[in-house]
C-alpha cells in the first residue's frame, strides 16, 4: 500500500465529492421531490387516466435499472436529435428516477393523513388544493421524512454511476488519479468507499436528530 499516494489523494476524492457528488445530489433530489408530489397526486386522482399515467410512470422508473436510464439520456436521447451534457443528463435522470421512487412515499405519507383533515379544511371554506397545501402536506411531511431521507442518503452513493458518462464527482475522481497509478486500484477504490461511507454516515445522524425534532409533533 502506498500511503503517500493516499494522503495526496484524500483531498482531490473528497473535494469531487464536495463540488461533484453532493449538489448533484441536492439538486437531483430537489427536482425529484417536485416530479414525486405531481405523481403522487396524478396516482391519487379519481381520474382514471391521470392516475394511470401516474401508474405506468412509477412502473416504469422502479422496474428499470438506474444506470440504463442513465444511459438512455446521454447516450439514447442523441439518436432522436437531442444533445444533452453529462451533467444535465445526470440530473435528468437521478432526478426521473427519485421521482418515481419518492412518488410511492409521497403517496403513502399524504393516504395517512386522517380524512377527517380533508374534511376540516372544507369546513372552513377551503379549497381542495388549499387544504392539501395548508392542512394535509404540513403532515404528510413529518410522515415522509424517515423514508425519504433513506431516499436522499441512497443518491449519495447512486451518483457514483455518473462517472460512467464522464461526470466529474467522486468516483471519476477516484478513477483519474487510479488511471496513472494502475498498481493502486484497490486503495483508491477503498479511500473513495470510506468517503463515501463518511458522508452517509454524517447524513444518517443529521436525518436522526431531524426525526427526533419532528416526533414530539407527531400523535402516538
Amino acid at each position: 500500500m502506498d500511503w503517500q499516494l493516499a494522503r495526496d489523494s484524500f483531498w482531490p476524492i473528497l473535494s469531487g465529492g464536495l463540488t461533484g457528488t453532493i449538489p448533484l445530489t441536492l439538486v437531483s433530489f430537489a427536482i425529484g421531490l417536485v416530479i414525486a408530489l405531481f405523481v403522487a397526486l396524478l396516482r391519487l386522482s379519481p381520474n382514471v387516466v391521470l392516475a394511470g399515467i401516474g401508474t405506468a410512470y412509477v412502473s416504469v422508473i422502479r422496474g428499470t435499472p438506474l444506470l440504463v436510464q442513465l444511459f438512455i439520456v446521454f447516450y439514447g436521447l442523441p439518436n432522436l436529435g437531442v444533445v444533452v451534457d453529462p451533467w444535465p443528463s445526470a440530473i435528468i435522470a437521478f432526478s426521473l428516477n427519485v421521482g418515481g421512487y419518492a412518488a410511492e412515499i409521497v403517496r403513502a405519507a399524504i393516504l395517512s393523513v386522517p380524512r377527517g383533515q380533508w374534511e376540516a379544511g372544507y369546513t372552513i371554506g377551503m379549497s381542495t388544493a388549499r387544504t392539501l397545501r395548508r392542512i394535509v402536506l404540513p403532515q404528510a411531511t413529518r410522515v415522509s421524512v424517515p423514508p425519504l431521507s433513506n431516499t436522499f442518503i441512497s443518491l449519495v452513493k447512486d451518483t457514483s454511476l455518473a462517472s460512467t458518462i464522464l461526470v466529474t464527482e467522486q468516483f471519476r475522481k477516484a478513477q483519474e488519479i487510479a488511471a496513472s497509478n494502475t498498481d493502486q486500484f484497490m486503495l483508491l477504490y477503498v479511500e473513495a468507499a470510506l468517503i463515501y461511507w463518511m458522508f452517509c454516515t454524517v447524513l444518517a445522524t443529521a436525518q436522526g436528530a431531524i426525526e427526533k425534532r419532528l416526533d414530539r409533533y407527531v400523535a402516538h
